[in-house]
């Protein structure tokens, strides 16, 4: 029996957008910067793979929307876009619960001399618009906030957060590659500037993304070259796997209204399972959290025979995929930098684990899960506990 769940890592591509990528790298091949044919059969799928993309966020102008190699480069293109824009250093607020894409990036910055300000978070993995409006200075050229955090699943108050940001004058981005196909997003009505976007966390190709910009904003490219992508990201588009993204777009915008509510359900049905397991504790935030997403917290992990990575190990030897948040540097467990953010101790740190929901997803393979889960977690402390005892005899 195999059970995928970790639909945040990445979801595998649905066969409608694989149909199109065939029909593209049979018939659609061309260059589409070339003026022949050829090149403007394969401009015509780039385009209306952005229309479709656009649709997603509801962008009028499908212009506004930069394709990427994915959600790392739509990071990178926006904080960095922006930075160049100025020949002195000035200040920037991220939250300390963002994604490597955005947090490395900004390490950056900072050896370049920018000011960094990163907004702490409660134990939900939330940020306070009271600490976001305390922290703008009068040299704030942009604020980034995560969307919907990918390893506790806590979707942060962004309307609130950026009609603060608009009123002082900065530029607004958020990290959606979660949220996107998930919860419905409108850059019509969302104070945001720039939105970065995934085709892989919604069943399209590998390889992929975008960058929403919104009309009116400047951004310094980060590639120099033939100038595609409106001059913010010169080389030739790989069209064929932009058109699965396309597709995958289009079809997780019309697949929102009932898919949603499905995984939100499978989501709470796991929860309420779950919280029947003793050391287990949910972590993120039980209300304003991604529909597909469950994470929990081994609160007597050790690092060594109990840890968020064990229970990966195992449950995957019973064929079920999650995944863990502590990362193995040079043979030692490190904890979560995200839930040490949240106010866990390193020891429940190094306990995290989530499990997400997808289209394939359904009760049967949730409650086997969870009772694969427990009887892993009766094994292990088991285990633990006679090696304690029998070290307390030594001793």
């Amino acid at each position: 029996m195999q059970i995928y769940l970790d639909y945040s890592a990445t979801t595998p591509t649905r066969k409608e957008a694989i149909a199109v990528m065939q029909t593209v790298l049979t018939e659609q091949w061309g260059n589409p910067s070339s003026l022949h044919e050829w090149g403007q059969r394969a401009a015509t799928v780039v385009e209306q793979a952005r229309v479709q993309v656009a649709g997603l966020i509801n962008a009028v102008d499908p212009a506004s929307i930069i394709f990427t190699s994915g959600g790392t480069e739509a990071n990178n293109l926006a904080i960095m876009g922006v930075a160049r824009l100025y020949a002195v250093p000035q200040h920037i607020i991220i939250s300390s619960v963002e994604h490597s894409a955005i947090s490395e990036t900004v390490k950056l910055l900072e050896m370049w001399g920018w000011e960094v300000t990163r907004l702490c978070v409660d134990i939900k993995g939330k940020v306070n618009p009271l600490d976001l409006k305390s922290a703008l200075r009068h040299n704030t050229v942009l604020v980034s906030i995560i969307y919907g955090q990918s390893e506790v699943g806590t979707v942060q108050p962004i309307a609130e957060l950026g009609k603060i940001v608009r009123s002082h004058g900065a530029l607004f981005h958020t990290d959606a590659v979660q949220a996107a196909g998930r919860l419905p997003i409108n850059v019509q009505q969302l104070p945001v500037d720039l939105v970065s976007l995934s085709s892989h966390k919604i069943y399209g190709p590998q390889g992929v993304g975008a960058l929403y910009l919104r009309p009116g904003v400047e951004l310094m490219p980060l590639l120099g070259g033939g100038g595609q992508e409106m001059g913010l990201r010169s080389g030739t588009q790989a069209v064929p796997i932009i058109a699965g993204f396309g597709v995958a777009a289009e079809l997780a915008a019309q697949e929102l209204a009932t898919e949603t509510p499905r995984l939100i359900e499978l989501r709470d049905r796991a929860f309420a399972q779950l919280a029947e397991i003793p050391g287990l504790i949910a972590t993120g935030d039980g209300c304003d959290r991604l529909p597909h997403h469950i994470s929990m917290c081994l609160e007597y992990a050790d690092g060594e025979k109990l840890s968020g990575k064990t229970l990966v190990r195992q449950l995957n030897l019973a064929g079920i995929g999650i995944s863990a948040g502590a990362a193995c540097h040079s043979g030692k467990l490190s904890p979560s930098p995200i839930l040490l953010a949240m106010g866990y101790s390193e020891k429940a740190a190094l306990g995290g684990i989530r499990i997400t929901l997808g289209r394939d997803t359904t009760e049967a393979d949730v409650d086997w899960t969870v009772m694969v889960l427990k009887q892993v977690l009766q094994r292990l402390t088991s285990e633990s506990l006679k090696q304690q005892l029998l070290q307390i005899r030594v001793k």
